[in-house]
């Protein structure tokens, strides 16, 4: 089975992971893959099951009763929960507030992974997410981290409508005890405070170019 090529993107909430991923997927036809849609996902159904978040061992029992599936649409990747996606609800504020705890739990986190290796066997991806450089992916050369003034994210959050404070989410991320986001060995630091979109496109395929990322003939 071959195996094929993997751009990680990673970084704190509100740094431009999720619109580089999706660019880079249409410049260069990678699969792109949002890591933080199966978070919320299983972090939806938690919800929907009247499961405390915070709850661990109700939550790993609920998982294992879970039928999460991972897919692709296009370019786009899809997840599903015992067949229904759900959509929007993604990013409600209920699941903003839950989610860090639910992603929090080790068996979430490794049930979680081996699904996002598992889209390497449809194509070459950007995944985007806070731990795909240093455990999903920590062998590609093709490692970006993505970072802002804080101050700065927080107006994106509030500019689309989310308003869970950065610094809470930050503090959640990288303090907890299983995959913590950190900036995985290897990768390059691009600070989007002061880009637009189009500028760090631009910065993030010359870091690629650096790092050996054969890019597609124009």
């Amino acid at each position: 089975m071959t195996l094929h090529r993997a751009i990680a993107i990673d970084g704190p909430a509100a740094s431009g992971k999720s619109t580089l991923a999706r660019i880079l997927s249409q410049r260069l036809g990678l699969i792109m893959v949002n890591s933080g849609a199966m978070y919320r996902a299983v972090t939806w159904k938690v919800l929907q099951l009247g499961i405390d978040p915070a709850d661990r061992a109700a939550v790993v029992a609920a998982l294992r009763n879970m039928d999460v599936q991972c897919g692709v649409d296009g370019l786009d990747s899809t997840v599903s929960i015992d067949g229904i996606d759900p959509g929007e609800a993604l990013r409600s504020e209920e699941v903003n507030a839950a989610v860090s705890a639910v992603s929090a739990v080790p068996e979430v986190r490794e049930c979680l992974v081996s699904l996002q290796r598992d889209y390497l066997k449809l194509g070459d991806v950007v995944m985007e997410g806070r731990d795909i450089g240093s455990v999903v992916f920590p062998e590609t050369p093709y490692k970006i981290y993505m970072d802002a003034d804080p101050l700065v994210r927080a107006s994106r959050r509030e500019e689309v409508g989310e308003v869970d404070s950065v610094a809470a989410r930050d503090k959640a991320d990288s303090g907890r005890a299983t995959a913590p986001l950190k900036i995985a060995d290897g990768a390059a630091v691009l600070d989007t405070s002061g880009h637009s979109i189009e500028s760090g496109v631009e910065a993030a395929l010359a870091i690629l170019a650096g790092q050996g990322f054969e890019m597609p003939a124009a």
